[in-house]
């Protein structure tokens, strides 16, 4: 059995030393609702972050609005 990982979607290159894999993270699914406030399970989107990682995701979409600023403290945490 092969093993799920995002690099099988192939690489997207910036430039000649960065590159990220095609398959992303949006972080706008760890905030509240409406994209708005703290996620529900904080522990938890951080637990979905670790495992993204370990999926091999290395590209996660953020934005200042996601939570505000919760997306972004749960991915640091994660990471």
């Amino acid at each position: 059995m092969s093993q799920i990982n995002a690099s099988a979607s192939g690489t997207y290159a910036f430039d000649d030393q960065f590159k990220v894999n095609r398959l992303g993270y949006g972080t706008m699914q760890l905030t509240g609702e409406g994209s708005w406030g703290p996620y529900d399970d904080p522990n938890n989107a951080v637990s979905v972050i670790k495992k993204a990682v370990d999926l091999g995701i290395n590209f996660f979409d953020t934005a200042d609005s996601y939570g505000p600023w919760f997306a972004d403290r749960y991915l640091a945490e994660g990471l």
